[in-house]
């Protein structure tokens, strides 16, 4: 992987917090600046993604074990990484993405209460992505179960309804939360945790502030 000349900035948080709403609002913000930028998500960024994500968020929520899960999350990355986020940095396009590595390590090692190993997750990081990491993470945080309301609610107007994780149970999503909070003072200068228990319009300003401020934008 060569030197990125884009920008790659994640949005991270549990169920119901915003991020694909947030995400765009900041794509729209980054338009007005003449910022060329392209969106896009974990799993399913890309033509093979979207089968994956097929597998992975639909479904029965036992259907996999958790090695299995982060192994078929790693295969979309991998993909994710060569045919979109890499290419379009290279090209000095700004990636926003609705999730990344941050994601897996939430879920599949704290969700799941440590049943799959860190140094697991951390090696097969090291295989798929090196030591290529977000230039910002934009953590959304939310009581779960707030989010898991405004997530479930949102899945009632939706024709494939993609609430394998929503129905797992209230201590799958403390314990994810309580993770993304870890990781979050782990990287201070990566991470920047905002309150997502607000108006859109609140947030999207706060999340413009961050990125004007670092990035020096008007």
């Amino acid at each position: 992987m060569s030197i990125k000349q884009g920008i790659f900035i994640t949005f991270e948080g549990g169920e119901g917090t915003g991020k694909s709403t947030q995400l765009s609002l900041l794509a729209n913000y980054l338009n007005t600046q003449n910022i060329n930028n392209i969106t896009t998500k974990e799993p399913g960024g890309t033509a093979v993604g979207q089968e994956l994500r097929k597998l992975l968020v639909c479904g029965d929520k036992d259907k996999f074990d958790p090695i299995a899960e982060a192994l078929l999350y790693y295969a979309d990355r991998r993909i994710h990484l060569t045919d979109k986020i890499w290419p379009a940095l290279n090209n000095g396009t700004w990636v926003l993405s609705d999730r990344f590595a941050d994601s897996t390590m939430a879920y599949q090692y704290y969700g799941y209460n440590k049943r799959v190993a860190k140094d697991v997750l951390q090696h097969l990081y090291a295989i798929t992505v090196g030591n290529f990491k977000p230039d910002l993470t934009i953590l959304l945080d939310i009581d779960p179960q707030i989010g898991l309301a405004r997530s479930l609610k949102k899945a009632e107007n939706m024709e494939i309804k993609e609430t394998r994780f929503e129905s797992r149970e209230l201590e799958f999503h403390n314990s994810m939360r309580t993770g993304y909070l870890e990781m979050a003072e782990l990287e201070p200068k990566r991470f920047v945790l905002l309150n997502a228990n607000q108006s859109i319009e609140s947030l999207h300003q706060e999340i413009i502030n961050v990125v004007k401020e670092r990035y020096k934008l008007s």
